[in-house]
């Protein structure tokens, strides 16, 4: 079994300047690799024995837009319950609200993630890349390094609309061919662009434009703590 602190100075011995970060928290072992070394890397992790992670348990797309913005505003909780969802500023809303709250430098919007084990060593590894260009995020497959690879690459472009240079058959799989968008995107709306149905007349699904209104759902917070006691409000509140 590898020390996950000998794992981390072993690979940056290794790829130098290929990694630009190694993150160690709770005990796993994160490195960002630059997105010109992303498969060569990979290919060294699976084949020197130093590393040999024989195998790619997931593979996933991450959209940093908005990155550590919240709509909990929880300085304000009352008996009432939270403010979330009656402010008009939550991500996932539409560009235009992203394009407001959007912090993250150029470059690094987009990210694919993947996870790594080592049944030679008893290792696990996280890696990340970024893809350069925000509006056409691209970065290289690893069909050829981990075959298996090959659908969490198209559920990556289908979600977030990432584009993995040199699959060999990358087109949606969990929406329809014909979808307009990339649904896990944060300003992708919440209620979609369209809404389908089945048509008996017309024998097949249809799409019609969205009828319900967005809304979302503000849990009420009840608390059975000292702020309730004095005031006579949870007590009458009981007792009525």
């Amino acid at each position: 079994m590898i020390d996950v602190r000998t794992l981390e100075t072993s690979i940056r011995q290794r790829f130098k300047d290929a990694v630009s970060d190694c993150l160690v928290e709770r005990g796993e072992l994160t490195v960002v690799v630059g997105h010109a070394h992303w498969r060569d890397v990979c290919t060294a992790l699976r084949d020197e024995d130093a590393f040999r992670f024989e195998q790619l348990v997931d593979l996933c797309g991450v959209d940093y837009s908005a990155f550590g913005d919240a709509e909990w505003a929880t300085e304000q909780t009352s008996s009432e319950g939270f403010s979330r969802g009656v402010m008009e500023r939550t991500t996932g809303r539409g560009a235009e609200v992203v394009g407001r709250y959007a912090r993250v430098p150029a470059g690094t919007r987009f990210a694919v993630v993947c996870h790594l084990v080592s049944y030679a060593h008893n290792a696990r590894l996280r890696l990340r890349t970024f893809a350069p260009d925000d509006e056409l995020p691209v970065v290289p497959s690893l069909v050829e390094v981990w075959p298996g690879v090959n659908w969490y690459e198209r559920e990556a472009f289908d979600l977030f609309g990432m584009v993995f240079d040199g699959h060999p058959d990358l087109r949606r799989l969990l929406t329809d061919y014909g979808f307009v968008g990339h649904p896990f995107r944060k300003d992708f709306p919440l209620i979609g662009h369209v809404e389908m149905r089945y048509d008996p007349e017309k024998q097949r699904v249809v799409y019609e434009p969205v009828s319900i209104q967005p809304r979302v759902l503000v849990p009420r917070v009840i608390r059975e703590d000292h702020r309730y006691k004095g005031d006579g409000t949870q007590e009458g509140a009981e007792n009525g």
